[in-house]
């Protein structure tokens, strides 16, 4: 059964792929445009959509199968969390595409979305048995509809980010704030592929390293290295032979091999970025935005705001109201300012102000999708950040 779940959660990734492909035919396809630019005979976007809709059931059924397996729902650790992050992004998706069919959105989405699940299987995918603190139904309750909020917020990045493709002139020689912000969003989406990529290569490798070390509490302990250590953790001695030796040591309230995949990840997607654009002389931006030219600007922003409308209350109560009645029964206390607590707060906040500036009509069109940007790069600095590199009660992964 629990081989099945995952035979399912890779099919759901091959359909994902098979929708960007058709929606990218359906994007670039100007044959199907007549003389007044209208599009016509144009049916690769419905293909997308069916490959989307099988897409969300393939994944649906790895969540289900995988929850008979665990006896619990499937959101305990990283690849679990982050694949149903993933599959709850692709539901909104369907959702919201059915209402407004523009299919650039999916262009974008639909990529996110692997890049999510590619993501989540660099983490540990055996069923693991729960915690004691977290052997309670709230946990279902709380994560799941943490994780359905934020799927729902996502959508208004992928809106967002066409709005900018389409509205701001990425071939102006020159850098403005506005050309630098769109290409930084570029960097961070190829270190994350940079990551999935190196981790793959070094797992391929059966690279290790294996510290002793000193932990938060003071005690000793051992943790693993699989990327060579550029930081080592507290009081650190390396135990695999063979390996190069850290170059800084981190203390003891910094998850060390955590931060030490994340600056791999950053530093390997900016020489990846670098060689785009020596070898084709533009703007990484700029490569893309032959792809948005028929997109209607209010309709995407439209898209983008309805997304956050929907997504916010949704996130409240299980990031914020089932989060905190869950802390009551595991830790007696409803809030205790653990890091992952503070940048739930944190983005409730940034969402909250988002829709009272979006009653005022000068923050409609590119400053909303700006904001749309920054909710969602808080919400992945809170998943990957947050979770992994600062020590927290959260740090479960």
């Amino acid at each position: 059964m629990e081989q099945l779940s995952m035979n399912l959660l890779g099919a759901a990734f091959f359909l994902y792929l098979a929708a960007t492909i058709f929606y990218t035919v359906s994007v670039t396809g100007r044959k199907w445009r007549d003389k007044k630019g209208e599009m016509t005979g144009n049916n690769w976007g419905k293909l997308g959509y069916i490959s989307s809709i099988l897409g969300v059931a393939s994944a649906l059924g790895y969540f289900f199968t995988r929850w008979a397996v665990a006896g619990h729902a499937p959101v305990s650790n990283m690849f679990e969390y982050t694949a149903f992050f993933a599959i709850t992004l692709s539901l909104a998706f369907v959702i919201l595409y059915g209402i407004y069919r523009v299919n650039v959105l999916g262009l974008i989405t639909m990529p996110v979305v692997m890049i999510m699940i590619a993501y989540a299987s660099v983490f540990a995918t055996e069923v693991q048995p729960l915690q004691p603190s977290l052997q309670s139904h709230w946990l279902e309750i709380h994560v799941i509809t943490t994780a359905l909020g934020q799927g729902i917020l996502a959508v208004s990045f992928g809106a967002g980010l066409i709005y900018l493709l389409r509205t701001i002139d990425l071939k102006r020689k020159g850098m403005t704030k506005r050309t630098f912000g769109v290409e930084f969003i570029m960097y961070t989406l190829i270190s994350a592929l940079a990551f999935i990529i190196l981790s793959n290569v070094f797992g391929a490798m059966d690279y290790e390293a294996n510290f002793a070390y000193i932990d938060e509490n003071g005690e000793q302990s051992e943790k693993l290295y699989e990327l060579p250590p550029i930081f080592g953790p507290n009081e650190g001695e390396l135990l695999t032979e063979d390996r190069m030796q850290p170059w800084i040591e981190m203390p003891d309230w910094i998850v060390s091999e955590d931060l030490n995949t994340v600056v791999w990840a950053f530093g390997t997607g900016l020489i990846l970025y670098a060689l785009l654009r020596v070898l084709t002389r533009r703007r990484v931006g700029a490569l893309l935005q032959p792809l948005f030219k028929s997109v209607k600007p209010q309709t995407v922003d439209e898209i983008s705001y309805r997304a956050i409308a929907i997504g916010f209350p949704v996130f409240a109560l299980g990031g914020l109201v089932f989060a905190m009645i869950y802390a009551q029964i595991a830790w007696t206390r409803f809030w205790g300012w653990d890091p992952k607590e503070v940048y739930a707060l944190v983005t409730f906040l940034f969402y909250a102000a988002y829709l009272h500036l979006r009653l005022n009509r000068n923050w409609h069109g590119e400053p909303s999708a700006w904001l749309a940007v920054i909710g969602f790069a808080i919400i992945i600095f809170n998943l990957i950040f947050v979770n992994l590199v600062i020590a927290g009660l959260h740090s479960y992964a």
